[in-house]
């Protein structure tokens, strides 16, 4: 049983599942969640993998399923340990991989989500601009602290190649600039790193496949299967 990893559109946050299954070669098939789309997001058989609805969610070779971003990042890499995505548990490199992950995971991620909440409120509601205002704060905190932790590197957890945490990265941080949150350009190792993300085909490949073009993969993708053609976990 191959691999299959439900998506979410637009910008969610598992564009950094579906670039580093693309890194990893391993043979995957996707499957198409339209958050604005009610129906789509309370499918019966989406629901059943994640009771809670949410994106990134993963039916693994085995056919269980295996929720939250991290945990599937770390399964990509794991599972495909001569691509370098990952480190051995145990390692420097790991520790450093697990604290970068966990901190895109968490702060950085949570940081915005003041912002969503403020887009989704009311005109009339007076919280949305203290809301806003909170996120601003906290994205450029977590902004600043990333741009700390790339002086003198290639990449977040890497010398050589970009990883998983790139990839997480590169699905967050281009939330900043269209919710009017920071400019990028100031912190001018973030922006580096991104704009070298984007010439990566797997980068580029996730980009087409949220945006419903043509994608070609370098990778093991097998193409999309409907949601109510998932095979479902047992029990």
């Amino acid at each position: 049983m191959e691999t299959t990893l439900i998506y979410s559109v637009p910008f969610g946050c598992s564009f950094a599942a579906i670039a580093a299954l693309e890194w990893s070669g391993l043979p995957y098939r996707l499957a198409r969640v339209e958050a604005r789309d009610p129906a789509s997001k309370q499918h019966p058989a989406f629901l059943a993998i994640n009771p809670l609805g949410q994106t990134p969610a993963l039916l693994t070779h085995a056919g269980t399923p295996l929720l939250e971003s991290m945990a599937i990042l770390l399964h990509i890499a794991a599972r495909a340990p001569h691509k370098g995505l990952g480190y051995a548990q145990g390692t420097p490199g790991y520790d450093r991989l697990n604290s970068v992950l966990s901190f895109l995971h968490t702060t950085f991620h949570a940081a915005f989500m003041p912002a969503f909440q403020a887009a989704r409120a009311p005109e009339s509601d007076a919280r949305a601009a203290v809301w806003r205002e909170m996120a601003i704060e906290k994205v450029n905190k977590s902004l600043a602290h990333l741009e700390r932790l790339l002086t003198g590197r290639s990449w977040l957890a890497s010398d050589t190649a970009p990883g998983i945490a790139d990839a997480y990265l590169a699905a967050t941080a281009r939330w900043a600039e269209p919710l009017q949150l920071a400019s990028l350009a100031s912190y001018p190792n973030v922006a580096r790193v991104l704009a070298t993300l984007e010439t990566d085909p797997g980068i580029r490949f996730a980009h087409a496949i949220e945006h419903g073009v043509p994608a070609h993969s370098q990778g093991g993708f097998l193409g999309h299967v409907p949601l109510d053609q998932l095979a479902l976990p047992a029990g």
